[in-house]
């Protein structure tokens, strides 16, 4: 039997506020363990939770970029269950009415596009953290670090139209491009600051009613969701084509075996008795409200995509590489403002920029696992080098050293070029009689370059920048050795 499959995302993001959703206190979960914490956030009893007015910009602002509908009413609700990192042991989220409703996210798997539906962004607060200490039977213990506690998370809730694992991976990471992009996340996965559980079924194919969902936690990456999903499709399937029944559960996935195992029944949404809460006013929002934030949306990466490969006349493939990241299409744009303003045109520095930042920097950071906020070569520097290139002062041979040294020093690419004295040769007179030595030295290269052989030409040039220890302008060179041999 031929199974189809039916995926669901839920994906939680801390958002980047300075205070906590519900109180004053700092939202820097790093800090020691348990010093940003109050009453309020530890549920003490008697105290009142204040919404905070940014995070509700923030889920806004995000339920715009992807088309939602912003609710002008939406409430609170308690979520109750028991848990030692959740000090009320209920969780103030929303349930019935949530801040943004019915949008959606447009991807791309093998160049095909697909929309991929949301239910709905509703505001929570995150719990706080276990550290379990484990060593003999005696000395087991967890200890609990209520930082966390009291952050404010976006839930972002996908309809299940997703249909693969690949599918899956474009979704999470076109929504944390979005995020990034919005400055409302740092979307950092391995602090827990963008996490996703994922509902996966699968149902013959042709069958409209969906099969029995399992629920996978702890994936801590983009590719650890589409791995962790490939190993449930495969479980499941095993199951149902051997006449067995797939169980409603929560599987931890463990990516050290590459398997995932089950952690307890799935709950239902009644399981939790979610009731409004009662110490919460509900959040009113009026059409100016939503037309101010708005007006403060940025350019997002779809946006800046689209005007990279049509006004820069860059590939898909380099805008896509480039957009892929807010601060490398930052970093790019930074570049080529700094060409620019030197009277260096777009259409002259745009594609020899993307070359150099998406193949060289970006391949130099990834093997020394940097980032581009760490990079020792700054924008400014990097199109420095480029405009070296573009005016003629060294060859592109020669960037390549000096950009080497660049990465390892972070000098300047004109005082590397001063120092080892690496300024291209663009003399014709001085590259004239190199040519003419070097087509007296190939004989045997010229009679099979006239002999219609275009690559002999290679050997003669090859010469030429050996006689000027690469330095010699090679489009100078190429046409003096053609004029001289016709």
């Amino acid at each position: 039997m031929e199974f189809e499959t039916v995926i669901g995302l839920e994906v939680h993001a801390q958002l980047k506020t300075k205070t906590k959703i519900f109180c004053g206190c700092s939202t820097d979960v790093n800090a020691e363990p348990n010093t940003n914490i109050c009453p309020v956030c530890t549920g003490n009893p008697g105290v009142l939770p204040v919404l905070n007015k940014k995070a509700v910009e923030f889920i806004v602002k995000t339920g715009l970029s992807v088309g939602c509908q912003i609710n002008k009413r939406s409430i609170f609700a308690r979520k109750q269950y028991f848990y030692p990192d959740l000090p009320k042991n209920y969780q103030i989220s929303q349930y019935e009415l949530p801040v943004c409703s019915k949008g959606s996210l447009e991807i791309a798997v093998d160049g095909k596009k697909k929309t991929i539906g949301i239910t709905r962004i509703h505001l929570e607060e995150d719990a706080g953290k276990l550290l379990h200490a484990i060593g003999s039977r005696e000395l087991d213990y967890s200890l609990v670090d209520y930082n966390r506690t009291g952050v404010p998370l976006m839930e972002i809730v996908s309809e299940p139209d997703i249909r693969s694992a690949e599918e899956a991976y474009q979704y999470l990471a076109a929504l944390k491009n979005i995020l990034e992009y919005l400055e409302v996340s740092d979307c950092n996965m391995e602090e827990g600051k963008f996490r996703c559980d994922a509902n996966i079924s699968l149902r013959p194919v042709g069958q409209k009613e969906f099969g029995t969902k399992a629920e996978l936690k702890n994936m801590n990456s983009l590719s650890g969701v589409r791995d962790a999903l490939k190993f449930e499709v495969e479980r499941q399937k095993e199951v149902l084509s051997s006449g067995g029944k797939v169980i409603q559960e929560t599987r931890l996935w463990d990516a050290d075996t590459s398997s995932s195992r089950s952690m307890r029944t799935k709950e239902e949404a009644h399981d939790y008795r979610y009731f409004p809460e009662p110490d919460l006013l509900p959040v009113n929002v009026d059409d100016s409200y939503i037309e101010e934030i708005r007006k403060t949306l940025p350019e997002l990466p779809k946006k800046r995509f689209e005007r990279f490969a049509t006004k820069l006349g860059l590939s898909e493939y380099d805008a896509g590489v480039i957009t892929q990241q807010k601060d490398i299409a930052d970093f790019y744009e930074s570049s080529l403002a700094e060409l620019t303003a030197k009277g260096v045109s777009v259409s002259v520095s745009a594609k020899p920029l993307s070359n150099w930042l998406t193949t060289e920097l970006m391949g130099k950071l990834n093997s020394a696992q940097k980032t581009i906020s760490d990079s020792p070569i700054t924008s400014k520097r990097l199109a420095q080098l480029v405009g070296l290139i573009i005016d003629a002062t060294i060859s592109g041979k020669i960037a390549k050293t000096i950009f080497e040294e660049m990465f390892s020093t972070g000098k300047e690419p004109g005082d590397i070029v001063k120092e080892k004295g690496l300024v291209q040769i663009s003399d014709e007179d001085a590259i004239r009689k190199m040519c003419r030595e070097a087509i007296d030295e190939n004989p045997k290269a010229v009679e099979e370059f006239k002999a219609g052989k275009e690559r002999a030409l290679g050997a003669i040039v090859g010469s030429v920048m050996k006689k000027s220890k690469g330095k010699a302008n090679p489009q100078l060179v190429n046409k003096i050795i053609l004029e001289l041999i016709k």
